[in-house]
């Protein structure tokens, strides 16, 4: 029979650092009945099925606390800890990366575990993007402290875990750096996708969507969040639409769409997933209108002036004008963005015609441009855009600006990477093949 280690995470309340308490071994038999019991109507436990360790499993509690169970090994049948599932590192760290477009913490967010969940960007010249999942679990209570130490035990955070009953907000990681909530699309690194791919999992079921009932005017968090992500760049729209609203309808997942258009996205709605959450939110709601950061309306850009109410914030002011943080210091005469008091009326830039973006990706320069013996400052940015894809193997020095043969085999091997590009595996750059590299402009 199989048997068991068990153990009790708790989240302490006060600084959000998870002890761990390991109680021994139980048998098949105590497993069954713990599942039994969760099973019941009603029950304020909730099975949770381990994402990397098969048969192990953990127990939601209502009361913030997480038990473990792992099946024992034939190396440790005995009872004896082991590292794995009962052996995590979760202690809270200090330390805040920042970026320049936008903040790394959202102010109030509790930071959860050791804040070390991703790393940089594979693609920051690609434009931003936010993606909502669904805990599959209860919301409020104690389910924010027990979800969130599920899912640093199974290591797939996000930057950013809401309870839309309690309105807690909780961070994993900088909104700045990668998470890890998403399968891989192959050999692409979803998680890095974009300038920033910030995902929230959200405490609720995909089934009954939790923006039902939800009046975001009464949840000040869910608005600094909403702020956070404009303060990013990220666009209010829904690339892809609405997401699904059943597991059936669940299909689509342009490759094309998420890796070229910034905005909001459901875990449903992108290239290599299988899940089917967050059900069908009402995009009215997420992203809804930037009319406030939670703590002061803010009007529709084009208003000409507006007035800072208590709590306001120039980031969350400018990310719901469609401006900048520079530009309403320059406009307004303020030296120090700290310094705004309550009830100062600020001038709003005035939009002007839209002037067309300026080209971000080097024009295809024609295949002559890649022969043997040919230079060009192109073939080196070819070159370091391989690198940074991961497809600079070949090459034992540079890359630099005389076409060689590396550089051949790299291109090769980045055009069998990409089924579209599976015809083209000749090596030499074609327009389809420059087009899916976008060499950013010299």
């Amino acid at each position: 029979m199989t048997t068991f280690h068990v153990a009790v995470d708790h989240p302490d309340p006060d600084t959000h650092d998870i002890t761990t308490t390991y109680l021994g071994t139980v048998d098949q038999a105590h497993v069954d009945r713990v599942r039994a019991i969760a099973a019941l109507p009603g029950s304020a436990r909730q099975v949770k099925e381990h994402p990397r360790h098969e048969g192990a499993f953990v127990v939601l509690r209502d009361d913030g606390d997480l038990d473990v169970y792992e099946p024992t090994g034939p190396h440790d049948g005995t009872g004896g800890r082991r590292a794995g599932v009962l052996g995590s590192d979760i202690r809270t760290l200090g330390g805040v990366p920042h970026d320049a477009s936008g903040p790394a913490y959202i102010e109030g967010a509790t930071r959860l575990g050791a804040q070390r969940i991703g790393g940089a960007m594979d693609t920051p010249l690609e434009p931003p993007r936010a993606v909502w999942h669904t805990t599959e679990s209860p919301a409020g209570s104690g389910y924010f402290t027990s979800v969130a130490a599920f899912l640093i035990r199974a290591g797939v955070e996000p930057q950013v875990i809401y309870c839309p009953v309690t309105d807690r907000l909780g961070q994993f990681g900088p909104l700045n750096l990668s998470s890890r909530a998403l399968k891989n699309d192959g050999t692409r690194r979803t998680n890095r996708t974009g300038k920033v791919c910030i995902q929230v999992e959200v405490l609720g079921r995909a089934g009954t969507p939790w923006t039902k009932g939800f009046d975001p005017k009464a949840k000040p968090n869910f608005q600094r969040l909403l702020a956070a992500m404009r303060a990013h760049g990220i666009p209010d729209v829904w690339p892809v639409g609405a997401p699904p609203a059943t597991a059936a309808a669940a299909t689509e997942r342009p490759r094309i769409t998420w890796e070229n258009k910034g905005g909001h996205y459901g875990h449903s709605q992108i290239p290599g997933q299988d899940h089917w959450d967050p059900g069908a939110l009402d995009i009215e709601i997420v992203p809804g209108r930037p009319r406030s950061d939670g703590r002061g309306t803010i009007p529709d850009a084009g208003s000409g002036t507006y007035t800072v109410k208590a709590g306001d914030t120039l980031t969350a002011i400018a990310a719901a004008h469609r401006t900048t943080v520079d530009a309403l210091l320059a406009l307004n005469g303020i030296k120090d963005a700290d310094d705004i008091s309550v009830g100062r009326e600020l001038r709003l830039p005035t939009a002007g015609p839209a002037k067309p973006p300026a080209p971000r990706y080097e024009p295809f320069p024609g295949t002559a441009s890649f022969h043997a013996g040919r230079r060009s400052p192109l073939v080196a940015a070819l070159g370091r855009r391989l690198v940074a894809l991961g497809f600079g193997k070949h090459y034992t020095s540079g890359p630099g600006p005389e076409w060689t043969e590396a550089d051949r085999l790299n291109v090769a091997d980045f055009q069998r990477s990409r089924p579209e590009l599976a015809g083209d595996a000749d090596g030499i750059p074609g327009p389809r093949t420059w087009a899916a590299l976008k060499i950013p402009k010299l």
